[in-house]
């Protein structure tokens, strides 16, 4: 939709991955319908996944006992956390949609993601206390999953080997996401594309790229346990 902003953060080691295919298509959809579209391709910017003190450029309010929390915290009010974390920040707060683009890995993120969101969606910034989950500091922002399995479909269903996919999306879609205020959209996972045929891999690429077409007009999830692990 014309004039919205969307931050793509992806997190793929191989431009012509499938995930690279993805991120593309959804750069190129966006931008067709007007949308300002920004990546943060997380390992091509060599981002740093750890929280460490070099995160606060100022001095810390507690020298004799370092907590990453706090200090992020105090920093974050200051204005003094790393630029690279400021201008993440920055990023995501402009944007009206932010779209996770990655491979899962042991049912989560890469570690380049986690760390994104370790340092990034700090206290002060996405969330305080009180100032979470439908009051979260990120209200009134979309966010979107889209990832891909090494596993088939059929492996990720209640009765599958791996469980129903809903249980691994709880931790990121409502822990981490929904917790800062985010409305989430719908995850977006393409199965086991390293199994698939060349035409199905198109296909499955083709059927992101009609989804995008009318993203902006899906109601969120309701993100709330029900919704992963049934009544």
């Amino acid at each position: 939709m014309a004039g919205k902003k969307v931050l793509i953060v992806y997190a793929h080691q191989e431009p012509r991955s499938f995930n690279g295919s993805l991120k593309d298509v959804a750069v190129a959809e966006l931008s067709r319908q007007g949308c300002t579209v920004t990546v943060s391709d997380l390992y091509a910017m060599d981002f740093e996944p750890r929280a460490t003190r070099k995160d606060i450029t100022g001095a810390l309010s507690s020298p004799e006992f370092f907590s990453y929390g706090v200090e992020a915290y105090e920093a974050c009010k200051k204005r003094s956390l790393t630029s690279d974390i400021i201008a993440e920040q920055k990023k995501v707060q402009e944007a009206d949609l932010v779209m996770f683009q990655f491979p899962l890995y042991w049912f989560s993120v890469p570690a380049v993601l986690k760390g994104w969101m370790d340092r990034v969606l700090c206290q002060g910034f996405a969330f305080d206390l009180p100032g979470f989950y439908d009051d979260g500091l990120l209200k009134g922002k979309l966010a979107i999953l889209s990832l891909t399995t090494g596993g088939t479909a059929d492996m990720y269903w209640k009765t599958g080997a791996s469980g129903d996919f809903r249980y691994f999306l709880w931790p990121l879609q409502h822990g981490t996401l929904h917790f800062c205020g985010f409305k989430v959209l719908a995850p977006h996972i393409s199965f086991a594309p390293e199994f698939a045929s060349e035409e199905e891999r198109r296909g499955m690429v083709a059927s992101w790229a009609q989804r995008l077409k009318t993203i902006w007009k899906e109601e969120p999830i309701p993100c709330w346990p029900p919704w992963y692990f049934g009544q």
